[in-house]
């Protein structure tokens, strides 16, 4: 017999950035475990793609195109979720750029504006709309919520070539810790992820060197890089009633890397 708390049954759950990698790892897990599932992505293509998939699985499921950096769009498809499902019980803030990967010296206003468009601001925004539902709601007497931020290793090391990434991954860290006690009263739970080395389209150009593949994966104790469904067990248990205490964290997943 499954574990009762596990069962997600019920439950909605947005996804930004929920058409690929990690995002999609997230979603599939989410929609496995009971709970229908929205994703948000900019790219159509990938968008139907990964809703082919999360139907599969029985589940309700809806993808909407959306530019988290546009606080218009994500007023919008968060008032389009909501229409669509009539809640949001779980926000995954996932959707991100990779770094202009720049000397740091050489990067543009542009750069910037770019990498933290999507991953500082875009979170910001999307964090907002789910906290003013899951309050509301809460006032209203239904008391739940859960709120996610995916961070990066690269927040508590160094990145060179990177730091405006970084910069973005460890604000995230930071954001999350106060939503934590902002939002305790509302029955809502906010906790980040941190991944390590992981096989996705972001990483992709990276993984196109074998020296850099050798030299990483030395590194990692469990000797191989993550993939998107490593992340699939820490999203059923955050959105999950066995972590309705459990707030304020980050968790790490990255095979061991942070402690070689």
């Amino acid at each position: 017999m499954t574990y009762a708390p596990f069962d997600l049954s019920g439950r909605v759950v947005l996804v930004t950035g929920g058409n690929a990698g990690i995002g999609l790892g997230i979603a599939e897990g989410l929609a496995q475990a009971g709970a229908d599932v929205c994703i948000w992505g900019t790219r159509e293509a990938r968008n139907a793609e990964a809703l082919e998939r999360l139907r599969a699985h029985g589940r309700r499921a809806a993808a909407l195109r959306c530019d988290v950096s546009s606080k218009a769009e994500v007023d919008r498809s968060f008032a389009a979720t909501l229409e669509q499902f009539g809640r949001v019980d779980g926000c995954f803030a996932n959707a991100g750029v990779m770094s202009v990967q720049k000397p740091f010296h050489e990067m543009s206003e542009a750069d910037l504006d770019r990498t933290f468009g999507v991953n500082l601001k875009g979170a910001l925004f999307t964090l907002q709309c789910a906290a003013q539902h899951m309050k509301q709601r809460a006032e209203a007497g239904d008391a739940f919520g859960r709120l996610v931020a995916t961070s990066s290793l690269s927040a508590v090391s160094g990145l060179a070539r990177g730091e405006d990434y970084a910069a973005t991954k460890g604000a995230l860290l930071s954001t999350m810790r106060g939503l934590c006690v902002e939002y305790a009263r509302y029955g809502v739970t906010a906790n980040s992820i941190v991944p390590g080395w992981i096989e996705t389209a972001m990483t992709g150009p990276l993984l196109e060197s074998a020296k850099f593949v050798s030299a990483v994966t030395a590194r990692i104790p469990q000797r191989r890089f993550g993939k998107p469904e490593d992340f699939a067990g820490i999203a059923v248990y955050l959105m999950s009633k066995a972590s309705a205490h459990h707030t304020g964290d980050c968790f790490t997943i990255d095979g061991g890397y942070h402690n070689f």
